[in-house]
């Protein structure tokens, strides 16, 4: 019987898990192509780090996604131009993000095969390629916005408390540092981009006990990112202080060049 829960629990781990990735990598798309049209004087740290060399996402990422969706050869061929790059550049922080996704979703399969060992092995090998690659590159966009959504999702299913905190406080943590890296240029994002990143912090500060924080960044939301898909949870939250929904996650129409 326990053993039936956990599996039950690690199969919905995975689901939210897989979804807050894409969803992450998503933004991070946007972002970082806007940010490169906004033609400032001195390009921002984050712009500079992802426009010094090819964009890695684009030779994977339609892999990724289609392992995701359940095409298993797809998966294996990103996973391994991730490892190819790893093999030549060990501190390919993009690379590394991708991998350690890619790690934590197949961690999920084992668990559904029940071979909890080897999930386990693959979840913390997720883990950590996803923190040395920020630890890497720390003011990188593409880098921190996969990480801390992984994260916001991952410590929803955590049954130890300290644990979950741990994981949410970290992937807040993440997004707090792209809003004041998108500073400059934030306004330029999509409202799509920006009600994404902001619902984030938002939900992730009602779920640390913030909510100062969270009523600030729920009235950005209702302020600046009209016509956006969180504006209406945002002002459920401020009217009633409802929780906010989180089924919202998938970005279509995101996932282009």
């Amino acid at each position: 019987m326990k053993e039936q829960v956990q599996s039950s629990d690690v199969a919905m781990l995975k689901k939210l898990i897989v979804v807050g990735f894409v969803a992450a990598v998503a933004i991070s798309f946007s972002s970082v192509t806007i940010a490169g049209q906004a033609g400032t004087a001195k390009p921002q740290t984050a712009q500079t780090q992802t426009q010094s060399r090819e964009r890695f996402d684009f030779l994977v990422r339609s892999d990724f996604f289609a392992g995701f969706a359940g095409d298993q050869a797809a998966l294996e061929r990103g996973m391994k131009v991730c490892e190819e790059t790893l093999a030549q550049k060990p501190n390919h922080a993009e690379a590394l993000v991708w991998h350690g996704g890619g790690l934590v979703f197949i961690a999920g399969q084992a668990f559904q095969r029940a071979d909890f060992r080897k999930g386990a092995e693959l979840w913390d090998r997720g883990l950590k390629e996803m923190d040395h690659a920020v630890e890497l590159e720390p003011n990188n966009v593409g880098v921190l916005i996969p990480r801390g959504a992984t994260l916001l999702q991952a410590s929803r299913f955590i049954p130890d408390k300290a644990t979950q905190r741990l994981l949410l406080e970290k992937g807040v943590g993440d997004y707090e540092t792209v809003l004041e890296l998108q500073k400059a240029y934030f306004n330029k994002l999509s409202s799509h981009s920006r009600g994404e990143l902001l619902f984030g912090l938002a939900e992730g500060s009602v779920r640390l006990g913030s909510t100062d924080k969270a009523r600030a960044y729920f009235h950005r939301i209702v302020n600046e990112c009209k016509g956006s898909i969180r504006e209406k949870q945002a002002n459920a939250w401020l009217e009633k202080g409802v929780q906010p929904s989180t089924d919202a996650m998938s970005c279509s129409g995101c996932h282009t060049k």
